[in-house]
C-alpha cells in the first residue's frame, strides 16, 4: 500500500468511498474507441452509471490522436488512447495521467510475411530489401523499428511504406508488399495467406518497450474524484475479470459478445478471436512495477519514454522530458484494491 493510502486511514478511505451525494451530482466526460475489449459490456450495461451514480457523457472516437486533442481541450475527463498518442500527449504537455491499462496490446498487433514472398518467418534477415507495409507513428511502427534494431537491422535495409490498414489489406491482396505490421481487422485478412514472424507481445517480453491501450484522466478532475477513479476502476477490472476468468464464455451468441458489437459494430463471429489476441492485466500486475507502480522504474513510464524517443526521432515530436513518472499512476488501482477489501470486511 503506498504512502498516500496508509495516512488516509481505513475509516477515512471507507467514508470516502461511500460518498454518494458528489457522485450524484458529478459530470463525466469519457472518450472511447471502437475496440472490441471487455469493459464495452459494461458501457452498453449502463453499470458505470448505476454504481458511481454519475452522469456520464460517452463519445466515440476513431483515432487515440483526437482523444488527445480533445482531452487538451477540455472536452473530455477519462478516455481510451494507445501508447503512441499518450506519449505524444504528455511530451506536448497535456497534463493528465495514464491510470488504468486496458490492455497489453500482446498478440493484437503483429508482423505477418506474405506467403511467396521469399521471407523465412525463423530468418528475420531475409526482410532486407523486402518492402514492409505499416502505419506510420503507430504502436506496429514503434515496435517495427524496435524489432529490426533488436535483429541487428538498420531500417534503410528495408522498404517501410507508409499505409493504413486498409491500404495494407488491398496491397498484400495485389501483391505489392512482401510483409505488414498491423492489427485487427486487416491482421485477420492477411494472416489467411501470411505467417506471423513475431508478435508485439514477443517483442515486449525480449525488449521492455511494451505498446498498450490505456486509460488516462486529467489530472486535476481524477485529483477532486478520487472516490469516483476507484469504482471506475473497479467496474473496468469486474469486466476484465469477467473475460480472464472465462474467455471460452464469449461466443459469437453471448450477450457479453453481442452487447459489445451493439457499441462498437463488426460481426459477433470476430470478436473472441480478437479479444484472445490481448492480455488484460489484473489490478495487482497493474499496480506493481510490471505497468503502473515503482515511479520511473515502471514499465509503463519506460514504455512512454520510449515510444516518446521514437516519436521525437519521426520528426513528431520537438523534445522529449527527462522524466515520464509523473504521467503514470497507480493510485487509483491501489484505491480499487483497497474498495475491494472494505467491501469483503
Amino acid at each position: 500500500m503506498t504512502t498516500w493510502l496508509r495516512g488516509l486511514g481505513v475509516a477515512a478511505f471507507a467514508a470516502l468511498l461511500a460518498t454518494g451525494a458528489r457522485a450524484e451530482s458529478l459530470e463525466v466526460t469519457v472518450g472511447y474507441q471502437l475496440i472490441y475489449n471487455p469493459w464495452k459490456v459494461a458501457i452498453a450495461e449502463g453499470v458505470f452509471e448505476k454504481e458511481t451514480g454519475a452522469t456520464i457523457r460517452w463519445v466515440k472516437f476513431d483515432s487515440g490522436a483526437k482523444v488527445i486533442n480533445a482531452m487538451a481541450s477540455g472536452q473530455v475527463d477519462i478516455a481510451l488512447a494507445g501508447s503512441s498518442p499518450i506519449a505524444a500527449g504528455v511530451s506536448r504537455g497535456v497534463d493528465m495521467q495514464l491510470f488504468f491499462i486496458q490492455e497489453d496490446i500482446a498478440s493484437a498487433e503483429a508482423l505477418v510475411v506474405r506467403n511467396g514472398s521469399g521471407i523465412d518467418p525463423a530468418d528475420p534477415t531475409t526482410l532486407i530489401g523486402k518492402k514492409v507495409g505499416v502505419p506510420f507513428v503507430s504502436t506496429t511502427h514503434f515496435h517495427m523499428l524496435v524489432a529490426l534494431e533488436m535483429w541487428g537491422i538498420d531500417p534503410d535495409q528495408v522498404t517501410l511504406l507508409n499505409m493504413q490498414p486498409n491500404q495494407i489489406a488491398a496491397a498484400w491482396e495485389r501483391g505489392d508488399i512482401d510483409a505488414a505490421f498491423v492489427w485487427d481487422p486487416a491482421l485477420g485478412r492477411i494472416k489467411r495467406t501470411g505467417q506471423v514472424m513475431i508478435t508485439s507481445g514477443e517483442i515486449t517480453a525480449r525488449t521492455g518497450k511494451a505498446t498498450f491501450d490505456g486509460m488516462v484522466v486529467m489530472r486535476a478532475f481524477a485529483e477532486a474524484h478520487p472516490e469516483f477513479m476507484a469504482k471506475f476502476v473497479d467496474i473496468m477490472d469486474r469486466a476484465n475479470e469477467s473475460y480472464r476468468s472465462d474467455p471460452d464464455a464469449w461466443t459469437p451468441d453471448s450477450p457479453m459478445v453481442k452487447a459489445i458489437v451493439s457499441l462498437v459494430g463488426g460481426n459477433p463471429e470476430d470478436v473472441p478471436g480478437v479479444l484472445a489476441l490481448y492480455k488484460f492485466p489484473d489490478l495487482e500486475e497493474q499496480a506493481s512495477s510490471a505497468w503502473l507502480g515503482g515511479g520511473r522504474e515502471a514499465n509503463a513510464v519506460k514504455a512512454i519514454a520510449a515510444t516518446s524517443a521514437f516519436l521525437k526521432d519521426q520528426g513528431k515530436l520537438d523534445e522529449v522530458l527527462d522524466d515520464y513518472s509523473r504521467f503514470v499512476t497507480p493510485r487509483y488501482v491501489e484505491l480499487a484494491l483497497e474498495l475491494r477489501k472494505q467491501q469483503r470486511r
